[in-house]
Formats: structure tokens, sequence, C-alpha cells
């Protein structure tokens, strides 16, 4: 990049510019530097923010006896009913527990409630865990799985599975869930449909791999129909030897169109009977070769103006956020410690540190929320003014202070662009807590009503 360019951009976020009017209010702020300290500030309103606009507060607090319903804790992924009826007014959240289950935040009323838990505790065989995804689907549902698999070498597991609430809006006594068992088995975390409606997601290991699905029914109005048949495929890069490599890929398929496992694909059989493909397994076999990272976790996708879309893929072990192009199917590296920092202008360093959640903002701005205590993990602004993925800097946005906590979760309002939700999660007062961080509402003419529609900006 042009020096120029990243001086540039540096210093809109540095001096909050008006070059940013017509967008979202999140983007006005001081990137912070150094570190909040470990319980500095109340749990109620954990966060350090980096701009006095920003307010904060406590929407959903652990019920930590569990008295009035049902709750686990370790609030992880969150996203809304963003379609159908009352779209927009419902917060979803997944129990990352022994015992999973999966939340209802009323966001008219304030009301949390338990819709689904799992009818026991691991390791019995009709135990549900470590729920960490949380997705809305094209046909109005909601998608969560089980950040948990077993090793090639171990005893295979009952979990990895992909569960669809498929009447999310329901009374928690009406709720149905559906495992979904076309997906190979896999540590689930991030889910991300493009807009042909393909489901992309991960395998949260060292050395795993990205995966796509592609259903045989792309326009189905139900799950029963989306994962009736498909095709499951995984990312290599090159010839897929290289570890987190860059550069041309392409999508090596695992099932034929039907969902069928591929000769020579690893099969295995859980405790309950059930058979399925081991999804870290397969990738590693020379046909079948996937292109490994570091604890690939979440997944998002963004939109540019021009319809292409790029999918971006945080890895925790080694610091890095990568791109793919999902028009030429290109790997690129988004953001790692090299990526300048907006408060110095210097490398970011060891600053930042274990990238775990992602999110987008109204305007097509990535954050990026790192895997640490609090008290040293913050949440990142990225800026990527070309949207050629490759990131120009990252700031610190907001920091938290809970002892034992780490943030989760952090979702942005698909329907007010000033509102955010993020989830601490398993602090050591066992308190997990749900915060809203609002913003002033961004200033728009008419014009920029019209141009501004959720999308990003594609300038190359």
């Amino acid at each position: 990049m042009m020096l120029k360019k990243l001086s540039l951009a540096i210093g809109l976020v540095l001096a909050g510019s008006s070059a940013f009017a017509a967008g979202t209010s999140f983007e006005h702020f001081t990137p912070m530097s150094g570190d909040v300290g470990a319980g500095t500030l109340p749990e109620s309103a954990p966060y350090k923010l980096s701009s006095p606009h920003f307010s904060q507060m406590t929407i959903v607090a652990r019920d930590v006896s569990q008295a009035n319903r049902f709750d686990s804790g370790n609030y992880d992924m969150q996203t809304a009913n963003e379609t159908g009826p009352d779209a927009g007014r419902f917060l979803f959240a997944p129990y990352e527990t022994g015992q999973a289950g999966i939340q209802r935040t009323d966001l008219r009323t304030m009301q949390t409630e338990t819709i689904w838990h799992s009818p026991a505790a691991s390791p019995a065989l009709d135990s549900h865990r470590s729920f960490d995804a949380s997705r809305w689907t094209p046909w109005g549902s909601l998608l969560t799985a089980e950040e948990s698999w077993s090793d090639p070498a171990g005893p295979t597991s009952i979990y990895g599975r992909l569960f669809e609430v498929t009447n999310p809006l329901a009374a928690p006594a009406d709720i149905v869930i559906k495992h979904r068992d076309i997906l190979p088995r896999v540590s689930h975390e991030g889910l991300a449909f493009d807009k042909k409606n393909n489901l992309y997601f991960i395998d949260e290991r060292n050395g795993s791999h990205i995966f796509r699905f592609t259903s045989a029914n792309p326009k189905a109005s139900n799950g029963d129909d989306f994962f009736a048949a498909g095709q499951t495929f995984v990312l290599r890069v090159g010839d897929g030897t290289v570890k987190e490599a860059t550069g041309a890929a392409r999508w090596i398929p695992l099932t034929d169109s039907n969902g069928v496992a591929l000769p020579g694909a690893v099969v295995v059989t859980d405790p309950n009977g059930l058979r399925a493909i081991d999804g870290r397994a397969t990738p590693k076999l020379p046909a079948f070769l996937g292109t490994g990272f570091d604890r690939p976790e979440d997944l998002e996708i963004k939109t540019l103006k021009n319809g292409k879309q790029m999918l971006f893929v945080a890895t925790t072990t080694n610091h890095k956020v990568f791109s793919i192009d999902l028009r030429s199917d290109t790997v690129k590296l988004f953001v790692s410690r090299d990526t300048p920092d907006m408060a110095t202008g210097l490398p970011v360093g060891g600053a930042f540190t274990n990238p775990d959640n992602l999110a987008i903002d109204s305007e097509g701005n990535m954050y990026v929320v790192e895997d640490q205590p609090g008290g040293i993990e913050d949440i990142w602004f990225v800026k990527d003014e070309n949207n050629d993925g490759v990131a120009e800097a990252m700031g610190k946005w907001v920091s938290l202070s809970t002892v034992g906590a780490e943030s989760t979760g952090l979702y942005f309002d698909t329907f007010k662009p000033n509102v955010a939700y993020v989830n601490v999660q398993h602090p050591g007062s066992g308190v997990d807590r749900t915060i809203m961080i609002s913003a002033p509402c961004p200033k728009k003419d008419k014009h920029d009503r019209d141009e501004d529609r959720h999308e990003g900006h594609d300038k190359d």
C-alpha cells in the first residue's frame, strides 16, 4: 500500500473526520492504546469505550442459581431474527457448556427466556455439548452447532453436530430442534451463508480446515429441503501442503451431490449408532487434502456494491484473519500482527492476540474480538478502504475489564445501525452478561440514505 493512503486512513479515524458523516457513528472513535486492567470497571458496565459518545448497559445477566430458568451460562455467538415476522425483535445466544441450550431476548421488553436446553449433561448419550454458532438462515430459522469433536486417534464422539431450530419464535414448549446430519462432524464455531446460499463452516482445531456446503436445493423454503441433499467441499490453497497459505484456491469435494461420502473418505459411527464423515480426518488424506489453518474460528461474509462477496476467517493461534474472494477464490492475509495500529502507525505486534470472533457493522467495517482474559482483551476496528481484502490499519475500539472473562458474539443490529450487542462469557463471578453498546444515530441526507444500503464499497 502507499504510505500516503495509509496515513490518510489512520488520520480519518483519529480525527473523527467529516468524511465519515454519512456512515455509522461507530466509526467515530479515538483508537486506544494500552490495557484497561482487570477488574477496573464494574461488571455491569465492563468496557472501556473509545468514544465519550458511546454508551453501554447490561440487558441480560445470568441467573446463576437457575431459580427462574435454565441458564448454564457461557453465552456465545449471537444473531437476531433478521427476516420474517417481528424481524429484529429477538436476540438469540447459545450456551457453550456441557449441557447446552439456547436463550432468546425480546429486545422490546428486555425479557430473556431459555427456549431449549439439552435433556442431559455431557457425556450422556442424549446430551448436547458446547453450542457455539448462531446464524439466522435465509428461510427464517436458527442454526447452532457444537464446538466439540474427537481426534482421529481417539474414540468417536457423539458431538460435532449442526442443529436447526425450525421455529425459533415459538413458545419454549413448542420449540423443534433438528440435527442436520448431512454435514461432516467437526468442532463448529462460525457459520455463514453467501448470496447463493452456500453454507460455510470450519473445524476449530490447529491444522484444521474451512468447508462449504452447497445444497441441491439452495432456494429451499425450509431446512428439511435445504439439508435433504447437497455436496460438502474443503478449501485447498495451492497444492494444499502449505499451512495457512495465501493465493489461488479451489474447493475439493468430500461428498457427491447427494451428500454421500466419496470413496476413501473417513466415515465413522458414533456411540448413538449415527454414521458421519469425519471432517477432521478426511481433509488430511491426499485425495481430499485441504489447507490447514491453526484454529479457524469465526466466519463473516461482506457484500460489496459490485456484488462481489468476501469471506473472512479468524484463525486464533497465529493471530491472523484471512479474506477469501468468493468470486475468484483467492485467499489473502487480512490482518496480522504486522497490520499498522491506528493509534501509533506502527505494527500492532503483541497488542493483537488470539483473534476469535468477527462482526461487520452497517457500513461494512470489520471488527475483530480477541480471545484473551479481561483486563488485556480488546475488540479491534479494522479499516480496509479499498476492500481488497488486506486491511490498511486497525485500532482498539473497546476493551474488557471483567476478571476471568472474554468477549464473544459481537453482533451489530441490522435494523438499528447505532446498536451492537456483545456477550461477556465465563467471568470469575459466574454472571455472564449481554451488553448493549450504543452510539449516536448517524445523520444522513437523502442522497446518503439512497446510496448506503448495508454494503461495502469496492474500489479495486
